[in-house]
């Protein structure tokens, strides 16, 4: 089975790649999550906000108010917007990782099967060795008791 030890270290190898990759997309699942998570705070937040101060536009409408507002809810949008890109950015990156995940198992599916039709392929050869052994034997066994037949007539 030496001819397959280079096989199984490729085996082993892209494993590896396989794991590592794994790692990675379970790291970029968890900050797509916590990235998705901050902007729907900002989003409620924002939207609780602006239904707190539109309670208190019709009681007290001041200038000052409303330009503090505004100021703050510009800010706030940015924040929000910012915030959401961040997340798409997460959700981009943790796609590319499940893509490189799946070629990564694809890889390794690839080495399996290739080291299953050189495992077959092997056996097969051992087989046809037998046979060919086998039918050299018989062959053998017949000449051999063809030309005693043939010393006991004599």
């Amino acid at each position: 089975m030496s001819i397959l030890q280079p096989l199984m270290s490729l085996l082993g190898q892209v494993e590896r790649e396989r794991d590592d990759l794994a790692l990675a997309c379970q790291r970029a699942a968890q900050v797509q999550q916590t990235a998705a998570a901050q902007a729907q705070q900002l989003v409620t937040y924002r939207r609780d906000y602006e239904q707190r101060w539109a309670h208190q536009f019709r009681t007290d409408g001041r200038m000052e108010l409303v330009n503090c507002y505004r100021g703050f809810m510009e800010r706030l949008t940015q924040a929000v917007d910012q915030q959401c890109a961040v997340a798409a950015q997460a959700e981009a990156e943790l796609d590319n990782a499940r893509r490189a995940l799946r070629e990564g198992e694809m890889r390794v599916a690839s080495v399996r099967k290739l080291i299953e039709r050189r495992v077959a392929e092997a056996h097969t050869a051992a087989q046809r060795r037998e046979q060919k052994a086998c039918d050299e034997f018989a062959s053998r066994a017949a000449w051999n008791q063809a030309a005693a037949g043939l010393a006991g007539a004599v």
